[in-house]
């Protein structure tokens, strides 16, 4: 079951972007944060908003979308933005990143 914020990531990437096939995934407990802490997410997202638009492009639009989130519960963010031309060719999102561990500022400060 998805939690509050998953669903409000998934209601908010729908309305700005319309995608053919996505995908929310709840990453926190990879991350070691408490049960229900919702704040490290992967997305995939597929769009024909995306045609034409460069990597960078892509997601700033899932930026835009989720700018409130960004500046609040949301601590990570990993996007896989493609067109449906390219999802047709290779359906299969790369693996998502390791948890690093901690926090930059507590890495910079060890």
């Amino acid at each position: 079951a998805e939690g509050p914020l998953a669903r409000t990531i998934r209601t908010k990437l729908t309305a700005a972007l319309q995608p053919s096939h996505l995908q929310v995934l709840d990453d926190s407990p990879r991350h070691g944060g408490p049960p229900g802490a919702e704040s490290h997410f992967s997305v995939v997202v597929v769009s024909g908003r995306f045609a034409g638009l460069s990597p960078l492009q892509r997601h700033r639009l899932v930026h835009a979308a989720l700018s409130a989130e960004l500046a609040g519960p949301l601590h990570a963010l990993a996007i896989v933005a493609r067109t449906p031309q390219q999802w047709e060719s290779d359906p299969r999102a790369p693996p998502r990143p390791p948890c690093m561990g901690g926090s930059k500022h507590e890495r910079d400060a060890a």
